[in-house]
């Protein structure tokens, strides 16, 4: 065979690979965008409805936060609880800080066996560090990690929640009633708004009142957007009116709103990065230099001013915290 025609077969069968790779990607990317899509478009409520689950068992794993009582509402544990509930991790509030109290007491019981073991003097100042360790570890961590997750998630429901104005009003304006667009929502909408609505239609079925069923969404939230459509909603269920007309104007208020504040948010982006730097890059620092050499901080706390210092240093830097924080606190 001349050299000319195994140039030529070998061309076509590079070819024919490279066409075939080319396939074989556009396939399994095609795939895991379907699948993504589909994830996205469904929320999970009806996923569970889907999988058989009833109404009431749906309530208890979207929002276990549901199902306690007796927290009051502008309490420490009130708000943990609520942030836990936005979060949407799945786990009972209660249960999540017993959880991290336990975690934090074991991860002391091994720091303080450890620092025995190696030698090191248990001194008052001693059993302050690793109490502080611990914490930040055990407890501080996972709090910033909730805390994170339920900031994420109520800015994807106030992005969602003019689309789900729009929808709503346009299912009143087809001649729908309120509980009927309420259940359109379930279905079109995606997580958060999709399984928060319906939650809402679902104790709307259970005999709830409406209104107090939007109450309640509003307060789970805290969200000014939802306490203004639950208001709305009220007030034209007790003296009329079109209700349709005023979420319209309602829903354009949200975007303004919504537009000046992305804009106060780019303004101030350089302050709320420094914020987060200052706030956590010294937990995040003191507990890596503590994993990698606990002989530079165990050796410096069998000095007798450590206990009055680093107790200092402690409240100075929660000091600093709080008051950043309230300097990039912007309300819109």
């Amino acid at each position: 065979m001349s050299p000319l025609a195994l140039s030529i077969i070998k061309f076509f069968g590079l070819l024919t690979i490279f066409a075939f790779v080319v396939l074989l990607v556009q396939q399994s990317l095609n795939t895991v965008m379907t699948r993504r899509i589909e994830r996205h478009t469904v929320n999970r409520r009806l996923k569970l409805l889907q999988q058989g689950y009833a109404r009431e068992v749906i309530a208890g794993l979207i929002r276990p936060d549901l199902l306690a009582s007796g927290v009051s509402r502008d309490s420490m544990a009130g708000r943990f609880h609520r942030m836990a509930g936005r979060a949407a991790i799945g786990i009972p509030a209660r249960r999540l800080l017993l959880w991290m109290v336990v975690a934090s007491m074991l991860l002391f019981l091994l720091l303080l066996t450890t620092a025995s073991a190696a030698g090191s003097a248990i001194t008052p100042g001693a059993l302050l560090l690793l109490a502080t360790v611990s914490l930040c570890a055990g407890l501080g961590l996972p709090l910033m990690f909730v805390n994170r997750r339920a900031q994420k998630r109520s800015k994807k429901m106030e992005e969602q929640f003019p689309t789900a104005i729009d929808i709503f009003t346009r299912a009143l304006r087809s001649g729908h009633p309120i509980a009927s667009a309420i259940n359109l929502l379930t279905t079109e909408m995606e997580d958060p708004v999709g399984s928060e609505f319906g939650l809402v239609a679902d104790e709307i079925a259970y005999g709830s009142d409406l209104n107090e069923s939007l109450a309640n969404l509003a307060d789970r939230w805290d969200l000014e957007d939802l306490r203004m459509f639950a208001v709305c909603v009220s007030v034209q269920s007790e003296t009329g009116g079109n209700l349709a007309e005023i979420l319209h104007n309602l829903a354009g208020v949200i975007r303004e709103r919504a537009s000046l504040y992305l804009k106060v948010r780019a303004l101030s982006s350089e302050g709320r990065m420094s914020a987060w730097m200052l706030s956590i890059l010294p937990v995040l620092t003191f507990l890596v230099l503590f994993m990698i050499n606990p002989g530079f901080y165990l050796e410096v706390a069998q000095d007798p001013i450590f206990t009055s210092c680093f107790t200092a240093l402690v409240a100075l830097y929660g000091l600093g915290v709080f008051w950043i924080r309230k300097m990039v606190d912007l309300k819109v």
